[in-house]
Parts: C-alpha cells; structure tokens; sequence
C-alpha cells in the first residue's frame, strides 16, 4: 500500500471513530438514567477514546478525543459543556496514558473516569470559584471508577474482537 493510501486509510478511519465517538453521545444522552448527581454520566463515547489509544497511539486518541467534546458540544450542548468536556479529556487522556504501560485496559479506563471528573470538578472549582463544589468530589470519584471501570470491560471486550479480525485477514 502506498503512503498516499496509508494517509487516506488512517484519516477514514480517524472519521470513522469521531462519528461512532458522537452517536454513542448521542444515544447515551438519550437514555435517562439519573445518578443522583448533576453531571454523571456513563462515558460511552470514552469507549472510542480508549481504543484509539490501544490500537494507534495516544496522538490519535487525543485527536479523536478533542474533536468530538469540540463537535458533541457544540452540536448538542454549549461553550460550557466544551469547556468542561475539554478540561475533563485533557487530564484523563494524560493519566490514561501513564497507567497504559503499567495496568490493563479496564485499570486504565477506570482511571481515566476517575481523572475524567476530576479535571472537570477543577475546571468548575476555577470558573465558579466556590469550594463547596469539593462536595462532589467523592460521589464524582466513585462514579468515575465505577463508569470508568464499565468502559474499560467492553473496550476489553471489542479489543480483543478487532484483533481478532486484524489477525484473521493477514493469515
């Protein structure tokens, strides 16, 4: 294959995970769950991110990741909704990437729900600059874990399937 092919595949691709990241937001905005908790949510778009990171690399991931908090916010919430999405994605897909040498798939997505709402909870602590938000802060990590560690079980699962796939057309 050509490198000229190579780029195309990969930027198909590339939309191809920005699209499924934004209709698995879209569905999960779709089913009304509530946890009690202004702002939780399960994460399935996270599914998106955290394959990315294992089947290409953290560059990937990170494209995939900020374009669609970028386009699910402006498309389905506001600049709020950006910006915290932004300061939640940023620091989870720092931590994810540390944890990604050292633990499995599902550490590294609870970890990554974990950092996920906490760097939402700084972001909100800086623009509305009122400690008391800090009394989310464990019903936020324990939500993060917890959804995080859902996350982390089906990428585990759809993982193991694509390389199953993968290895099946090159034999």
């Amino acid at each position: 294959m050509s490198k000229k092919n190579n780029i195309a595949a990969k930027c198909a691709y590339m939309g191809l995970m920005i699209a499924l990241a934004l209709v698995f937001g879209y569905v999960e905005s779709l089913i009304p769950i509530n946890f009690g908790v202004p702002g939780v949510k399960l994460g399935l778009a996270n599914i998106v991110t955290v394959l990315c990171l294992y089947i290409w690399d953290w560059r990937h991931a990170a494209f995939v990741s900020f374009t669609r908090v970028i386009l699910s916010g402006f498309l389905f919430g506001n600049l709020f909704g950006v910006v915290y999405g932004l300061s939640g994605a940023v620091l989870s897909l720092l931590v994810m990437l540390i944890f990604k040498r050292f633990f499995s798939m599902v550490t590294v997505s609870a970890v990554g729900g974990i950092f996920h709402n906490l760097g939402q909870l700084l972001m909100a602590l800086i623009i509305i600059s009122d400690r008391n938000i800090l009394y989310y802060l464990p019903v936020l990590l324990l939500a993060g874990l917890i959804t995080g560690s859902v996350v982390g079980v089906l990428c585990s699962v759809v993982y193991g399937r694509v390389i199953r796939q993968i290895n099946k057309r090159r034999n």
